[in-house]
């Protein structure tokens, strides 16, 4: 095992750095997690006419694998990338006890996708003097040789009630330790609403620079300005697509794929389906659009139905935050024939899922010329 596969804990202050702190004892519960039991599988036969996502699966996926985090068995929403040559994985971690999804953790990969060594849950500096932090769904990515973990939280100053804002950290790997940069939350940029929380922004590298993909529809492209609180909009193109599921969202990551850029992302409506024993609640689902890989990074395909495995809506289901049936996307990898995603399911359970690009991408559907 290499030294740098094991992730230890900083301890302690560092200057212009906040090491990452063990304080999963300290936990809070979140008031919009694990209140409700879930809507049990009936065994009566279900109406005609119903969805069934296991008649929706594609011949495009290749695999399913759940991946078993050590010590944290309700491990959910994971993130993955290659970074040094290496797999790296960040995930929120589930208290059953506490019912607190705040803590989240890193974690290195074999080729293989096993865990290697000890996971580290860490809590970001949060300086709010009422409210806990509830920090949630990293994201990893890199630019050069730089690693970033993107996700969001409540605002620091905002006290009367809570204010979601995505948040920005720099990990440094140094030995080993990782430890990150200041939290940065980027709270002003076009469109910004005190009253709307902010989730699920898509980043990406272009040319040397981190960029978040604001939207799907219309795609607005934002540009951290880093170290000022700031993003300002660098492209916005409009292409409305047909999606009968729900408002697209950002899910993982972007990467160039070639011409394109590549990502996943994922949207939720309530639907009576036989995997949901006829009841009509929240299904969450997932699908795959391109893009241009260069300004104004128009759309250019997506998926016309959701992307299915035979496994994804079936039982075990779990208590969560209300009754659902989900599958989240988090992250990619990819190589000249496969795509691999990091997905949550059931906010319960961490797996990969392995993909034909080719067949993916023959998949794909154009998206409608531009409109202004």
């Amino acid at each position: 095992m290499k030294p740098h596969h094991l992730l230890l804990l900083l301890l302690g202050t560092i200057p212009s750095h906040a090491a990452f702190q063990k304080n999963q004892t300290e936990a809070q519960p979140d008031f919009a997690d694990y209140h409700f039991i879930d809507v049990p599988v009936e065994d009566t036969p279900p109406p005609p006419l119903m969805v069934d996502f296991d008649k929706m699966a594609q011949d495009f996926i290749l695999e399913t694998k759940r991946i078993e985090i050590p010590g944290h068995p309700c491990a959910f929403n994971p993130s993955i990338i290659r970074w040094k040559g290496s797999l790296l994985m960040s995930f929120r971690s589930y208290d059953p006890k506490t019912h607190s999804t705040n803590p989240m953790g890193l974690i290195w990969l074999d080729e293989n996708f096993n865990p290697i060594g000890t996971p580290q849950i860490f809590e970001l500096p949060f300086k709010n003097p009422v409210l806990v932090s509830k920090q949630q769904d990293p994201r990893l990515i890199t630019v050069g040789e730089r690693l970033f973990l993107v996700y969001n939280n409540i605002k620091e100053d905002v006290t009367h009630r809570e204010m979601r804002r995505m948040f920005i950290v720099e990990l440094f790997h140094e030995a080993e330790t990782f430890r990150a940069s200041e939290p940065e939350c980027l709270m002003h940029f076009e469109g910004e609403n005190e009253m709307r929380y902010e989730k699920n922004w898509v980043p990406f590298e272009f040319n040397g620079e981190l960029h978040l993909g604001y939207s799907i529809i219309p795609h607005r492209i934002l540009r951290p300005l880093l170290g000022t609180n700031t993003c300002e909009t660098a492209y916005e193109t409009k292409k409305p697509f047909k999606w009968d599921w729900g408002v697209p969202r950002g899910g993982t990551q972007a990467f160039a794929d070639g011409d394109h850029y590549i990502a996943f992302f994922h949207s939720w409506t309530d639907v009576p389906t036989v995997q949901s024993g006829g009841k009509k609640i929240s299904h969450y689902v997932m699908g795959a659009y391109t893009f241009d890989s260069k300004p104004p990074f128009s759309l250019i395909a997506v998926s016309p139905e959701p992307i299915v495995a035979h496994d994804f809506y079936r039982p075990p289901y779990y208590k969560t935050w209300k009754p659902l049936r989900c599958v989240f996307p988090a992250g990619i990898v990819l190589d000249e024939d496969f795509v691999w995603v990091s997905y949550g399911r059931q906010d319960n359970e961490v797996w990969i899922i392995k993909i034909d690009k080719k067949g993916l991408l023959n998949s794909l559907v154009p998206v409608s010329s531009e409109q202004i």
